[in-house]
């Protein structure tokens, strides 16, 4: 069953400003308990999980950002 885009909105929300921050927080964390990496290492790994946090919820985010597609703007 597909969300509503409504739904959509309200989990996005929720996904961004719960979810994203708990995922931050604990990415850090991983890394902190290596040691530090080089520079140029460290940053990959930053850009890699923050590619890959949104992978799982494309679907939410697709077309978040768009004009209600039920509402009639005529």
């Amino acid at each position: 069953m597909a969300l509503s885009y409504k739904a959509r909105r309200r989990w996005s929300l929720i996904i961004l400003l719960v979810g994203l921050p708990i995922y931050v927080v604990s990415a850090i964390s991983l890394i902190a308990v290596f040691e530090r990496p080089s520079i140029l290492l460290e940053l990959f790994i930053y850009v890699a999980l923050g590619v890959l946090w949104a992978l799982p919820f494309k679907f939410i985010f697709k077309g978040v950002g768009q004009a209600d597609p039920s509402e009639n703007s005529e």
